[in-house]
């Protein structure tokens, strides 16, 4: 049933460097993002989602992001069934190398 898209965290940073709007759903834990998160995204933990889902575009492609890949591949899995349109950044934060902003 893989139906899922995939990007990779260089190619999210490339995209981002080229002034690219992204849609960035960040699904890790608060301590997690407490760490440092990608700039552009927004924090909404996994277990939130299903309460967020009238705050996102079905119309949008949104890139989910967590800390090695397994757990945004799940949520990117629940999206796609809601009908929502989803990517899996692969390697998670443990791969990206671009800019972080800490939480507030």
């Amino acid at each position: 049933m893989e139906l899922i898209k995939s990007i990779t965290p260089e190619e999210v940073q490339k995209q981002l460097e080229e002034g690219k709007t992204l849609n960035l759903i960040d699904v890790r834990e608060d301590e997690e993002v407490a760490e440092g998160m990608i700039p552009e995204a927004v924090h909404i933990k996994m277990g939130d989602i299903p309460e967020n889902l009238d705050k996102l575009d079905p119309n949008l492609e949104y890139i989910i992001i967590c800390r090695s890949g397994g757990r945004s591949g799940r949520v990117c899995e629940y999206l796609f069934d809601q009908g929502y349109n989803v990517c899996n950044m692969v390697g998670g934060m443990l791969k990206w190398e671009g800019p972080l902003k800490p939480k507030k």
